[in-house]
């Protein structure tokens, strides 16, 4: 990025980032962190919850988007004993800085949505 005519770029976590976009997109981008990331904002949820929230998305890349959320510091596993294991998922205080981002992403999609498309009920389930 350039301010006042001289280059600068972040030096984060081993990584180099460009701008600050960049380094939002390396915590948040791809297709699925920010779908699970919005149904963990106002409640800790189980793997089969979100997993019935998302149906869209296989099991191997919930798992695989939760590990990688987790790296990031932003959701926390928390591991329950017992006879089935139970695991429950929740946004770290880092997490949580996201959600109003998260709503204004959420209200830009539900805004064009509204406008170039139609709401449509999902019957037989």
């Amino acid at each position: 990025m350039i301010i006042k005519d001289k280059e600068y770029v972040f030096k984060m976590n081993h990584k180099t980032y460009h701008c600050a976009m960049d380094i939002t997109m390396d915590f948040i981008g791809g297709k699925w962190k920010t779908v699970v990331l919005w149904y963990l904002r106002n409640k800790t949820m189980r793997f089969s919850e979100l997993r019935r929230q998302i149906p869209d998305m296989t099991e191997k890349m919930l798992s695989l988007q939760l590990k990688k959320l987790e790296e990031d510091g932003l959701v926390k596993r928390e591991e329950f004993s017992g006879v089935p294991l139970r695991v429950e998922y929740s946004l770290t205080d880092f997490g949580k800085s996201l959600k109003p981002l998260l709503e204004a992403i959420a209200k830009w999609g539900r805004e064009l949505g509204e406008k170039e498309g139609r709401l449509v009920e999902v019957k037989g389930k």
